[in-house]
């Protein structure tokens, strides 16, 4: 054998060696296949030998894939449309019946699953109002979207590992009616508030009020029964001064009534000079 063929042969047991190795990565899962049916789907990452032509080798991602569409329109129960923008995680579970189902491809898994997702959530925000969808039921939408979904991903041999609702949008004139409404009812609620804290003021004032009248009125009492003590107390007062020494007593009350009288330089008395009232301006000494 000359140099030339023994060189020919290297390079094709080369060659042949080549086309029996294949590698296997930690991210990967992977068939094999013999004339296009599958022989093994346990392979293992590493390096694994194969029959060069009549064996093949197809890898798959097994990471977690996303799919990701445009936002969807849905009609709710009162005939409005809202745009749902969604997304869905999922890996390969059964890497066999991923490639008979869709034939390992994870564009027809993403349309698979698309299906399956607007279909189902079609029937769930037609049960609901815009109200309910944008407020407050949207975990209870996703939830209900994960169990519906469960089984056609079994069959495409995927696993679901999360269905979420990432915005929902309205349309100007329905933003428009739900922003009126809204409005509407916050407007309404604070009408009740108002109403009922002026109602609660007004039994405030009333009890406020009538408590004033009732100090007022026992303030009143006991300064009368203090006015008419004192009042009491000034008349023993007097009348035990007049007994004591009675002259000395009249002569007093001239005294302060001529203060009282004479006490602005503008009036004028116009009286008698022989009149009683002159008494002690005659007789200072009577």
């Amino acid at each position: 054998m000359n140099i030339k063929a023994l060189g020919v042969l290297v390079i094709g047991l080369v060659i042949l060696g080549a086309m029996s190795l294949f590698t296997i990565n930690e991210s990967q899962t992977a068939i094999l296949l013999q004339f296009g049916k599958i022989q093994r789907t346990d392979i293992q990452p590493g390096l694994h030998f194969k029959i060069p032509v009549v064996q093949t080798v197809r890898t798959f991602d097994r990471r977690i894939q996303t799919l990701d569409r445009e936002p969807e329109r849905y009609l709710t129960q009162e005939q409005k449309n809202v745009m749902v923008d969604f997304f869905v995680k999922w890996k390969i579970a059964d890497v066999q019946r991923f490639y008979t189902a869709v034939g390992g491809d994870i564009n027809r898994t993403n349309d698979r699953l698309s299906e399956q997702i607007i279909r189902r959530s079609r029937d769930e925000f037609g049960k609901r109002t815009v109200q309910q969808v944008v407020s407050g039921e949207r975990t209870e939408i996703m939830d209900k979207l994960v169990v519906a979904v469960q089984e056609p991903a079994v069959e495409l041999g995927i696993e679901i590992i999360d269905v979420r609702i990432k915005r929902v949008d309205l349309p100007e004139d329905v933003s428009q009616s739900v922003y009126n409404r809204m409005r509407s009812e916050r407007q309404e609620t604070a009408n009740r508030f108002r109403s009922e804290g002026e109602e609660e003021a007004r039994e405030l004032r009333a009890k406020a009020d009538k408590q004033r009248e009732v100090i007022i009125a026992e303030a009143e009492r006991e300064a009368q029964i203090t006015r008419g003590e004192g009042d009491a107390r000034a008349i023993e007062i007097y009348a035990a001064a007049y007994e004591r020494d009675r002259e000395f007593y009249r002569f007093y009350r001239s005294l302060d009534a001529y203060r009282n009288t004479f006490r602005s330089t503008a009036d004028i008395l116009l009286l008698e000079p022989n009149s009683e009232f002159f008494r002690y301006f005659k007789e200072p000494n009577p």
